[in-house]
């Protein structure tokens, strides 16, 4: 008897990860996917009727939650209420229509900036509510981690499996290129490109340079969601990160876009501008555990040199 043909809709597929995901699964076909990739042209998912309206259209068995209200470090000080009820209202909306219209599982995306600020090392996945996060980001934060609570309550009640991925900070091609409202690294790709383009032979990075993150290339990340939706029937969220060897300080990560745009110049660190944590490091012992066979994750000078490249040949259509 065949396998049940699984409907997948991916919230937030015209974004970093949706993208990624979209180019992986169009690479490697199964017959028994149907793929469905939507974005804010398809409706707004903090309302609650175009949440059902879109439901309704694809009827899926499965969804891959991805939306969500996103900015870099001072982006997120500025609007931590707009962070946290908007992603909040994504994120009920979504997983109680899929609830209501019979969806057999949900993967949605949370990040390792949900884990408490002052914790041990390496972060694991028992580790989200162990204290508040940090202050800069603290709308974002409890928005996603209410996501593992609405989990656990869909499953208590009801034996919905309903789980989450969280991945380390992800960056790739059709990421947002912003300077204001960006991450780290698509940030630094924009800034070193307009001092490359104007002549500068100077340019100035807010904070010390020293916190040490953990950066994932989204193809990586696609491939491992993807696993998750075929492989990962846990309740429990499941850390998706490089290995704890691969973090980089931001320093580290200024220098490999400067090598990669091909930028010559001084760079130089204004250390009263805040850092945000001084790290994040999480172990993704959880999922090495369980996949068969060992995930080579690409280098980050290679993803950071290909995301460059991908940034120069389409400036024109970028999020910037």
């Amino acid at each position: 008897m065949s396998e049940e043909k699984k409907i997948i809709l991916v919230t937030g597929g015209s974004g970093l990860v949706g993208s990624a995901i979209k180019e992986v699964v169009e690479k490697d076909k199964n017959s028994q996917e149907e793929w469905h990739f939507i974005s804010s042209k398809d409706g707004d998912l903090s309302v609650k009727a175009d949440t059902i309206r879109i439901f309704e259209n694809y009827k899926p068995t499965h969804v891959i939650h991805l939306a969500a209200m996103v900015g870099g470090l001072f982006h997120n000080m500025a609007h931590n209420l707009d962070f946290f009820r908007t992603n909040f209202l994504i994120n009920d909306n979504v997983l109680h229509t899929a609830f209501e219209t019979g969806v057999e599982k949900v993967i949605s995306c949370l990040s390792t900036c949900i884990f408490p600020d002052k914790t041990k090392y390496p972060i694991d996945e028992t580790m989200i509510h162990n204290g508040p996060p940090h202050d800069t980001n603290f709308g974002y934060s409890y928005a996603k981690r209410m996501i593992d609570i609405i989990n656990r309550g869909y499953y208590e009640q009801y034996g919905k499996k309903y789980t989450a991925v969280i991945p380390c900070n992800v960056f790739g091609p059709h990421d947002n290129f912003h300077l204001q409202n960006s991450h780290v690294i698509p940030g630094f790709i924009h800034k070193f490109y307009n001092a490359k383009m104007s002549g500068s032979n100077e340019i100035t990075i807010l904070g010390t340079g020293k916190p040490l993150r953990q950066f994932i290339y989204s193809f990586d990340l696609a491939k491992l969601i993807i696993w998750v939706l075929r492989n990962y029937n846990d309740v429990e969220p499941i850390i998706l990160s490089v290995d704890e060897k691969d973090e980089v300080s931001i320093s580290r990560v200024a220098t490999l876009v400067a090598q990669a745009m091909e930028f010559h110049g001084s760079i130089k660190f204004d250390i009263k501008a805040a850092d945000g944590q001084l790290k994040k490091t999480a172990t993704n012992r959880k999922l090495r555990s369980l996949m068969k066979e060992k995930f080579e994750f690409t280098p980050l000078p290679v993803a950071i040199k290909e995301t460059v490249t991908w940034f120069n040949n389409n400036y024109q259509k970028i999020r910037k």
